[in-house]
C-alpha cells in the first residue's frame, strides 16, 4: 500500500504510514481540537519506487583488499556515506557519493591492473636478461 501523502510503501495491512505517521483508517482525518487539518511530520526525502542509489560497498572493500589500499580508503568512505544521506533526506547528496564511490572504485581497480602489469613486465625482462649471459 502507497501512502497518499508521502508515497511511501507500507504493508498491506498497516494502520499508520512507517515514513510519515499519516493514519490509514476511515473516519481518521487527522484534524485538530479547532477542525483545523494537522500538519503531519514528514521526514527526509520520498524515493519513488523502484529507484535506487547503490552505494558500491562490496565493490569498494575488494578493491581496496585486492588491487589497491590509498585508492580504495576513499571510495569506502564514499560509499558509506550513501546510505547515511538517504536516511537524512539528501538525495543529491546520496547521488554524488555513490558516484563518487564508483569512481574510487575504479581507479583503484585500474591501479591494481597496472601494478600487476608493471610486476609481469619487470619479471619478464628480468628472465629475458638472465637468458643472454
Amino acid at each position: 500500500m502507497f501512502c497518499p501523502q508521502c508515497g511511501a510503501t507500507n504493508v498491506d495491512n498497516a494502520v499508520v504510514c512507517a515514513q510519515c505517521g499519516r493514519n490509514f483508517q476511515s473516519g481518521a482525518t487527522g484534524t485538530s481540537i479547532t477542525g483545523a487539518p494537522t500538519p503531519l511530520p514528514v521526514t527526509g526525502t520520498v524515493i519513488p519506487p523502484g529507484a535506487t542509489v547503490p552505494n558500491y560497498l562490496a565493490f569498494a572493500i575488494l578493491s581496496t583488499i585486492l588491487c589497491c589500499i590509498p585508492a580504495g580508503i576513499p571510495a569506502i568512505v564514499y560509499s558509506s556515506q550513501v546510505n547515511s544521506k538517504l536516511l537524512a533526506g539528501d538525495l543529491a547528496g546520496a547521488r554524488a557519493a555513490s558516484n563518487n564511490a564508483k569512481m574510487w572504485c575504479w581507479i583503484s581497480f585500474g591501479l591494481g591492473l597496472a601494478t600487476i602489469g608493471v610486476g609481469v613486465l619487470a619479471s619478464v625482462l628480468g628472465i629475458l636478461g638472465s637468458l643472454r649471459h
